[in-house]
C-alpha cells in the first residue's frame, strides 16, 4: 500500500494510522460537544438571568429564550428602567463536557434522595445480571437450534419459517404478557432480552454453520463420518470460530434491549437510576450512566475478543496477513539431501 494511500480497497493499514483513527473517532464528537458547550456563538440558545432587573417575570438563576430577554430588555431601555442582566447558556438537558466527567465519580459517591433508592453500583450490578441471565437462557437454546438448522434441512424447513416471522415482532409488544405471566421483578425482563436475541441468534448462527467448506464434509464423508460424528468432528469445530463472533455481536444486541426491559413490571437497574437523576433534572449523571452503559459493552467486545484470540488462535491474523504467530522465532530446519539409485537404461 502506498505510503499516502489511506483508503486503499480491501487493504489493512499501518498501525500508527488505525490508532489515529481510533482515536478521531471519539475525539471528532467529543470537539463536536465541546464547541457546542463552551462557544456562545455556536448554540447557546437560552440566557441564565443574574439580575432580573424591572423584568416582572424575572427571577434570579432563570432561564429564559435569548430571543425573549432581548425582547424584555429592550422594553425596559425604552421605559429608562433597570435593565436585566444574564449570560447565554444552553439548555438542563445539555451538561458541558467536564460536568459530565465530574459526574462519573460524583454519581458512585453522592447518596441517594430516598433511602429505598440504591446507589449507582448497585443498579449497574443489577442491569449487568439481568443481561447475563437473559442471554445466557437465549443461547442455551439458540444456539444448539442454529447449529441444527444450518446442519440439517429438515431443521431448516421445520423451525426457520416460523422464526423468520417471530422475529419481526417487537419485544417490547410482549411486555404485558411477560408481566402477566412471570410477575413484576427481573422475571419479566430476562423474558424481554430472551426474545429480542434468541430469534435473531438462531437465524445467525444457522446461516454461519451453512458456510462452513464442503470440501471437509465431503472428505470427513470418505473417510466414513456420518450423522452426529459428522457434526461433532467436523461441522462444530469448522464453524465455532465464527459463531463465538456471532455471540460477540449479539451480545451488544441484548444491551439495545436493557433500557426497555428495565421498564416493564417494577423499574430497576440503570433504568431507574436513568429516570430518577432526569427526574431531579441532574443530567450529568443521566450522560454519564448512559456511556457507563457504552464504556461496560465496549469493554466486554474488546475482552471477549481477545479471549478470542486465545482459544481460536489459526483465526487470529495480524496486519500484514500472516500467522498471528509469526514473530514466534523458527527452529532451523536442517536440509539433508537423499541419493536416489538410478538403474541403467532408465
Amino acid at each position: 500500500m502506498a505510503h499516502g494511500d489511506w483508503l486503499g480497497l480491501k487493504q489493512e493499514l499501518a498501525s500508527s494510522r488505525r490508532l489515529v483513527l481510533t482515536l478521531l473517532s471519539f475525539l471528532a464528537p467529543l470537539a463536536l460537544w465541546s464547541a457546542v458547550s463552551y462557544l456562545p456563538f455556536v448554540w447557546h440558545p437560552l440566557v441564565h438571568v443574574t439580575v432580573p432587573g424591572d423584568v416582572d417575570y424575572f427571577t434570579d438563576d432563570m432561564e429564559v429564550p435569548y430571543a425573549d430577554f432581548n425582547n424584555e430588555l429592550a422594553k425596559v431601555k425604552a421605559a429608562g428602567g433597570a435593565v436585566p442582566e444574564g449570560y447565554p447558556v444552553n439548555p438542563v438537558y445539555l451538561p458541558a463536557p467536564h460536568k459530565v466527567a465530574r459526574a462519573f465519580y460524583t454519581a458512585f459517591t453522592t447518596e441517594p434522595r430516598l433511602p429505598h433508592e440504591p446507589w449507582l453500583h448497585q443498579s449497574l450490578g443489577h442491569s449487568i445480571r439481568t443481561i447475563c441471565w437473559g442471554f445466557f437462557i437465549s443461547s442455551l437454546f439458540g444456539v444448539p437450534l442454529g447449529i441444527l438448522c444450518g446442519t440439517y434441512r429438515f431443521f431448516s424447513r421445520l423451525q426457520e419459517p416460523f422464526i423468520e416471522f417471530f422475529r419481526y415482532l417487537p419485544a417490547p409488544a410482549f411486555g404485558a404478557l411477560c408481566v402477566a405471566i412471570l410477575g413484576i421483578d427481573d422475571g419479566p425482563k430476562i423474558a424481554i432480552i430472551f426474545i429480542g436475541t434468541f430469534f435473531q441468534q438462531v437465524l445467525v448462527i444457522s446461516n454461519t454453520v451453512r458456510k462452513v467448506d464442503p470440501a471437509l464434509i465431503e472428505a470427513a464423508q470418505t473417510l466414513g463420518a456420518r450423522g452426529w460424528q459428522l457434526v461433532r468432528r467436523v461441522i462444530i469445530p469448522a464453524s465455532i470460530p465464527d459463531v463465538y463472533t456471532d455471540m460477540r455481536i449479539l451480545l451488544g444486541w441484548a444491551w439495545t434491549y436493557l433500557i426497555v426491559a428495565e421498564v416493564v413490571g417494577t423499574m430497576s437497574g440503570i433504568t431507574f437510576f436513568i429516570n430518577q437523576q432526569a427526574r431531579y433534572r441532574n443530567f450529568d449523571n443521566v450522560y454519564a450512566a448512559i456511556g457507563m452503559i457504552g464504556i461496560i459493552g465496549f469493554s466486554s467486545d474488546l475482552l471477549l475478543s481477545w479471549i478470542g484470540g486465545l482459544i481460536f488462535p489459526w483465526k487470529r491474523k495480524n496486519r500484514t496477513g500472516k500467522s498471528a504467530r509469526s514473530w514466534w522465532p523458527k527452529r532451523p530446519v536442517k536440509i539433508t539431501t537423499v541419493e536416489v539409485p538410478v538403474e541403467a537404461g532408465t
